[in-house]
């Protein structure tokens, strides 16, 4: 993808001046019904683009004056969520760099420089090899190629290198009786040494990628692509053409009898190969292999988009959870869009799920940009109400904003 330069005339921004004057977000309502609104509407491919920007616009605003402002997030995992570090936080900033890279906005990308530098580009250290705690270096190193600051990968580098001369040898099953401690250290296997759950493809290999791009060093892409497949081939069902979450799923039963798929699950990966395979060079050897994974992925969910519009948090058992979920619609919308608009899926059916997708969003989205009916953390289809809002359901919709202002079907 074409990097563009920060310019000079940008006035240096500080978190504090950001959310200077915010106050407590605009209250909303409960009900469960979806309404239909202006901005789900076609009408040209400019006035599209103009709505896909302003909604996307008024998201990332909102979600940036509510950083010093997240109790509408449950206390158990507020925290983790007001930290930059932290997977929940750091998956906004993926959305955030795409959406900023594709706008070319400097004033996102001048937000998060001053992030970045608040943290000293730093990863969390409790669990070095942990995949979740690798998610912020997706925007160091974005970063670091679009500002030519070298320095921003420095920390990160060498926390990779830590990991190649200690390659973790253990296996890719979840064994809940090697989970480990609690909050800053906690495993739910010593697996997660390793890349053994299907979000973690979404946290952790393109920073590996975009590592050998801006160093030229070959090691890095070499061991994500290595990890990458142990991992997909492991987690990938070929029958359903979904993502197993961990081992643990893999004989486990819906109340319908069906396996469990779970939505934002798939959505993490979906997500995930589009992004990859951007940092791939036309000639790398496994990218053919990408594309193939990302279109039995793409198969697998076009058919399991609701009616309106929505993917069901539980993937085969929709009446598991009836209400919509936003950040696993979220990101397969952002990957389906990709995949028509690189010409990659040609099909009436994908066109017409972006569509639906799309317009699913924007009906979740409050005019003050809050984006609801986001599941909160978790590892499997839970409930949801309107009102459930988190930093990564945000990240989903400024994925799909990216591919959806590029949309001329």
């Amino acid at each position: 993808m074409q990097k563009f330069k920060k310019s000079l005339a940008v006035l240096p921004l500080t978190i504090s001046l950001l959310l200077a004057g915010c106050g407590k977000e605009q209250s909303v309502t409960t009900q469960t019904n979806i309404e239909p609104n202006q901005s789900s509407t076609y009408h040209s491919t400019q006035s599209n683009q103009q709505n896909v920007k302003e909604i996307a616009d008024r998201v990332a605003n909102w979600q940036i004056e509510q950083l010093g402002n997240l109790d509408y997030i449950p206390e158990s995992h507020r925290a983790k969520s007001e930290n930059a570090k932290f997977w929940i936080q750091a998956a906004f900033y993926i959305g955030l760099t795409r959406w900023t890279e594709t706008t070319k906005n400097q004033s996102f990308l001048g937000f998060m420089e001053k992030v970045a530098e608040q943290e000293n580009f730093e990863l969390l250290m409790d669990r070095p090899f942990h995949a979740d705690d690798h998610t912020i270096a997706q925007t160091y190193i974005w970063l670091a190629e679009q500002t030519k600051n070298k320095d921003a990968i420095k920390p990160t580098q060498a926390v990779f290198d830590m990991i190649l001369d200690n390659k973790p040898n253990v296996g890719l099953e979840m064994l809940d009786e090697t989970a480990s401690g609690s909050g800053k250290v906690h495993l739910e296997g010593n697996c997660q040494l390793r890349w053994c759950w299907a979000d973690a493809l979404f946290m952790a290999p393109r920073a590996w990628f975009q590592m050998t791009n801006i160093t030229g060093d070959s090691k890095y892409a070499e061991y994500a692509d290595k990890e990458f497949w142990a991992s997909a081939d492991y987690l990938f069902s070929d029958k359903y053409g979904l993502f197993f979450r961990d081992s643990r799923y893999f004989d486990m039963k819906s109340d319908n009898g069906e396996p469990v798929f779970w939505g934002r699950g798939n959505g993490w990966v979906f997500a995930a190969i589009p992004l990859i395979i951007d940092e791939l060079p036309d000639d790398h050897p496994s990218k053919p292999r990408y594309i193939e994974l990302y279109k039995k992925n793409a198969a697998g969910l076009i058919k399991l988009q609701t009616e309106n519009g929505y993917w069901p948090a539980s993937l085969l058992d929709p009446n598991k959870v009836k209400t919509p979920e936003v950040s696993g619609t979220g990101f397969i919308t952002f990957g389906l869009a990709w995949g028509v608009n690189n010409g990659i899926l040609t099909d009436e059916n994908a066109k017409q799920a972006v569509r639906k997708g799309w317009s699913a969003i924007t009906q979740a989205i409050e005019p003050s940009g809050r984006v609801n009916w986001v599941q909160h953390v978790g590892k499997s289809p839970d409930p949801v109400k309107k009102t459930d809002s988190q930093l990564y359901g945000v990240g989903a919709v400024l994925l799909a904003a990216s591919e959806m202002i590029k949309w001329t079907d």
